[in-house]
């Protein structure tokens, strides 16, 4: 049965995509926001990397199958966006560079970039000096590394701002604690969709910080393991690096000195000169996750549809899923890529 109307249920990344595209489909869409002006959803902290090799994990070649096919509609997406709101939304084209410091770091890396690999990911190899033709900012200590030509990064904020713009007021500022009756409700409200629905997306802690210095210090994205721990950074066009993320199984939202220095400390092995940088922000958020880690998307027992627990990936998923779910609610058919997603599937 095809819907004319529909409420989505969280005003983030998710939520927003998937308003815009039943919107395109000529939907009367209204969306619940209940975030304030220092909007709590996990998006705001995001960095913004479109990564699917940097992304895939062992044993998840479903969600790794999902992540490459958002991936490659995030050109039009981000174009098409940016066309309607008329605002840049930062997508960005540069490669990322994966690095490792020790000979621990090396092993461990080697190991991902051979299963990565055998998925038909682009990831090539690269020695110290090769990475360092590309990022001369990257330390002389480093063992080794890879390149992911294919990988982009976007501004998730500029993205927020975009979707804000084109769905104008579509989007209300209401906090919902009763899924609403005689509409099709889509339910994307991050790791409050537990309470809504009783499916088990739980929030995981995440901190980046923000750092400010030269335009220029870094091209790539780079995502490495310093004595064991991960890091990524994340640069911008006017000189602002995005460093990130711890995860911790906590509802808190404290920013603790050791969390900090736990980055900067893997930031500044890696690129020593973002030791001079300005500290800009720092920002505590938490990403909606699963059991198994990967998104619930469908129909949920018969009643509302969900699109959550993204985990770390609801940037890079936001265009498949937005799809998705649109043409799911507009048809009430769903697609096959839907399956491995079931959101009954712990049950």
């Amino acid at each position: 049965m095809s819907a004319t109307e529909v409420v989505v249920v969280g005003g983030g990344i998710i939520g927003l995509s998937i308003a815009w595209r039943c919107a395109q489909r000529g939907l009367a869409v209204t969306v619940h926001d209940d975030g304030g002006d220092d909007d709590d959803g996990a998006w705001y902290a995001a960095a913004g990397m479109l990564a699917p090799a940097g992304e895939a994990g062992f044993g998840q070649e479903a969600l790794t199958e999902l992540l490459v096919e958002s991936a490659g509609r995030w050109p039009g997406f981000a174009a098409e966006l940016g066309r309607g709101s008329g605002i840049d939304v930062g997508y960005d084209r540069t490669g990322t560079l994966t690095v490792a410091l020790g000979a621990d770091d090396l092993a461990e890396a080697q190991r991902l970039w051979a299963y990565r690999r055998n998925l038909g990911l682009g990831v090539s190899p690269l020695g110290p000096s090769a990475l360092r033709d590309l990022e001369p900012a990257l330390s002389p200590r480093l063992r080794g590394g890879a390149h992911a030509p294919d990988d982009r990064q976007v501004d998730p904020r500029r993205v927020v701002a975009a979707l804000r713009a084109v769905l104008g007021r579509a989007v209300v500022r209401r906090r919902v604690d009763v899924l609403p009756a005689g509409v099709p409700v889509v339910v994307a409200a991050g790791f409050g969709t537990a309470a809504l629905t009783g499916l088990p997306v739980r929030p995981v802690k995440g901190l980046v910080l923000r750092l400010r210095g030269e335009p220029g210090l870094l091209r790539h994205v780079v995502s490495g393991w310093a004595d064991g721990r991960h890091v990524y950074l994340v640069p911008r066009a006017d000189g602002e690096v995005i460093v990130g993320a711890t995860q911790e199984e906590r509802r808190d939202s404290t920013v603790t000195a050791g969390q900090v220095l736990e980055l900067l400390r893997a930031a500044t092995d890696l690129v020593p000169e973002l030791g001079e940088c300005e500290l800009t922000e720092t920002v505590v958020r938490h990403r909606p996750a699963t059991p198994d880690n990967a998104p619930l998307l469908g129909v949920h027992a018969g009643g509302p549809i969900v699109a959550a627990g993204h985990h770390r990936n609801g940037v890079l998923l936001a265009p498949v899923t937005a799809d998705l779910i649109a043409e799911l609610v507009a048809t009430g058919k769903a697609d096959p890529m839907l399956d491995a997603f079931a959101p009954g599937r712990f049950a």
